[in-house]
């Protein structure tokens, strides 16, 4: 065990890690370690499909929106990469996502302080030393600071929990289980994001090679289009960040519930793509296999085998018309969106933090968690401060100014600088 005690270890090299780490290379007075249990930096490998692309313009890259100089950012990494031209004449904000992710793996690559295949196992505060302290399997590491970066997981409705079966599966494993849809005679997909439309169109695509029926399935209204106008885009900034969290914690969660169509709706793009696909195959009077029905939640599933093969019933009610039906199909796909987990490397510290009437982090505006005792040592979290600051806290965009901010507290001095007035509208009237 070594006696160097880092400024800060961050758990999880996730987007925001990442791009923390990239901001704090230059710093020299500053000793960080990031670390994850991941062999390399993977951002949503499942959902990776030729020609998506990431949901923000380019500039949401690690570094830009805090450093645009950075030998960190997109286009320095168009750049070694010899694809400037390319991008220049691509005319397009929206980079692909496989690109996105390759980017990222760029950055990680040349980020000393980044240690892949590393899971933290437990953390625990020594307060003779007064310093965290981070087990992994084969190593044991102390710092002052601590910054949980350990993203989100895949949300399983539960309904569909505890079934042991690989026919049933999250969209974020897509691509992993490409064979086994092929081979389906019905495939169902459950949501209506991005991801899910995204999934429904590979599937759409597909469907006249593989003759599998396709159904599309939602609890939601409809599939609507997310709010994408430049004054709707403007809830993602710092100025919404101070707006939102001087609002008491209830009032956070009213607003939460009715703001699901500025980060969970579906690109008009996709809906375009789906709708003309749709379209073309109608020709003639033709009538594919195929079905959209929005306002209906999936209540039970039962696997029934027959000869061997096993179909699941699904038990269907309709939110509207409070009708039940029933449905078979031969494989489930949940594009049911994700959910912050607390890790349970931090049972050990779990005393430590102040935790709200649900169970969650009790986030200071700057990013750092209440805790229970009087430290001078601080635990900032990344994307888990959705009930705090608001529906930026997943957002790309915002990542560098999260990121300005934890380093512009961690270091007592502004590194850099943060600007309170962004963008027109006015968020209170205080």
């Amino acid at each position: 065990m070594s006696n160097r005690i880092y400024d800060i270890i961050g758990v999880g090299i996730g987007p925001f890690n990442l791009g923390l780490a990239a901001l704090l290379d230059p710093l020299s007075e500053i000793d960080a370690l990031f670390l994850d249990q991941k062999s390399q930096f993977q951002w949503h490998p499942g959902l990776l499909m030729e020609g998506t692309t990431i949901q923000v313009p380019f500039l949401a890259d690690l570094v830009t929106m805090a450093n645009p100089s950075s030998r960190f950012s997109f286009l320095s990494y168009l750049n070694a990469q010899s694809r400037l031209y390319h991008f220049y004449f691509l005319e397009d904000f929206h980079i692909p996502r496989r690109e996105y992710n390759h980017y990222c793996q760029w950055v990680a690559q040349q980020l000393q302080s980044c240690r892949f295949g590393e899971q933290v196992d437990t953390i625990s505060w020594q307060e003779s030393l007064g310093c965290f302290e981070v087990k992994t399997q084969n190593s044991t590491y102390h710092c002052h600071n601590l910054v949980l970066g350990v993203g989100s997981v895949p949300k399983i409705p539960p309904c569909f929990q505890g079934l042991e079966t690989q026919d049933i599966f999250h969209s974020a494993q897509f691509l992993h289980q490409r064979d086994r849809i092929r081979h389906s005679q019905s495939v169902t997909v459950i949501g209506s994001g991005q991801s899910a439309a995204e999934v429904f169109y590979e599937l759409l695509q597909e469907q006249q090679t593989y003759n599998y029926r396709l159904d599309w399935h939602t609890r939601s209204a409809g599939f609507l289009p997310m709010e994408y106008s430049k004054l709707g885009l403007e809830h993602f900034s710092p100025d919404y960040i101070h707006y939102f969290h001087s609002l008491p914690q209830p009032k956070r969660d009213r607003v939460l519930s009715q703001q699901n169509l500025l980060y969970k709706g579906i690109s008009f793009n996709t809906i375009a793509q789906i709708y003309d696909l749709l379209y073309e195959r109608t020709v003639a009077g033709n009538r594919p296999d195929v079905r959209l029905l929005p306002l209906v939640e999936v209540k039970e599933v039962e696997p029934i085998t027959t000869n061997g093969k096993t179909t699941y019933r699904l038990s269907y009610r309709h939110v509207q018309q409070d009708q039940r039906f029933t449905y078979e199909t031969n494989c489930v796909i949940l594009a049911t969106g994700y959910e912050h987990q607390i890790p349970d490397c931090i049972d050990g510290i779990r005393p430590l933090i102040q935790w709200d009437n649900q169970g969650r982090y009790i986030v200071n505006l700057d990013y750092r968690l209440a805790l229970t005792q009087e430290i001078p040592n601080q635990i900032f979290v990344q994307n888990g401060e959705l009930h705090t600051h608001g529906v930026g806290a997943p957002d790309l965009g915002l990542g560098a100014y999260r990121n300005s901010v934890i380093i512009n507290t961690l270091v007592g001095q502004t590194i850099y600088p943060v600007q309170r007035h962004n963008v027109f509208q006015q968020f209170g009237v205080a």
